[in-house]
């Protein structure tokens, strides 16, 4: 069993299925198989500016963050870390979330669930509560580097207790589509994705599984290493 930088848990959508089929190659990857993907065809965007604006999600995968990358702690393991995952989702439930929307988040555009998800916040609070144990906790150099964009008091709080600041009731979930855009780039960006999501926006969004990514480092992209279904 390879061993990983760092380990995360996030939501990707199925194989074969169009949420994935999309995702993925918007950002020109399989994470399950490692497998380059020819960018879309979108009216108004050619694949090389595609490519330029999705070089940070494109390392993480088409995903929704629920426990954010942390390395492991030493005498943890890889497999003790899947058996704990594993043993939590058996007690977990499915989450239905509405449909998704594509959303200006700052500045750069997600897909984020129409309806209230407190059920999501909960799948997510838990997972990061019960790994936490295997979780190396942040250095200074690390935290200072979130305390650059600015944290709340109850962010750095969280930052210091759990090494991520936006957990718990500052957790909001979102599939990442694009980097950092200026505003009149993030407009027409948004107006040349919305006709190419809005057959996947149609449909209700439910999660039945999770996924564990690994970071193998230096860069590379991050690998979807096992699924784990809820209940």
């Amino acid at each position: 069993m390879t061993d990983y930088q760092r380990y995360a848990v996030y939501y990707a959508p199925k194989a074969d299925s169009d949420l994935a089929d999309f995702g993925n190659a918007w950002l020109g990857r399989d994470p399950a198989t490692g497998r380059e993907i020819a960018r879309p065809d979108v009216a108004g965007l050619d694949r090389d500016e595609i490519a330029s604006i999705t070089v940070s999600p494109s390392r993480y995968g088409f995903h929704g963050t629920l426990k954010p990358p942390f390395a492991l702690k030493d005498g943890q393991t890889r497999a003790q870390l899947e058996s704990a995952i594993a043993d939590y989702c058996a007690g977990a439930s499915p989450v239905a979330c509405g449909s998704l929307i594509l959303k200006a988040i700052g500045s750069f555009i997600a897909l984020v669930p129409t309806e209230p998800v407190g059920g999501l916040g909960d799948l997510a609070s838990g997972l990061v509560k019960v790994l936490d144990g295997f979780r190396q906790p942040e250095d200074e150099a690390a935290m200072n580097k979130r305390r650059a964009s600015g944290l709340s008091d109850r962010q750095e709080e969280y930052l210091v207790r759990w090494g991520y600041p936006y957990v718990m009731e500052e957790f909001r979930f979102h599939l990442t589509l694009t980097g950092k855009l200026d505003p009149d780039r993030m407009m027409r960006v948004r107006d040349a994705v919305a006709p190419i999501v809005a057959p996947l926006c149609e449909a209700p969004f439910t999660i039945s599984d999770v996924c564990l990514f690994g970071d193998p480092g230096d860069g590379k992209p991050f690998d979807l290493l096992r699924r784990f279904a809820l209940g």
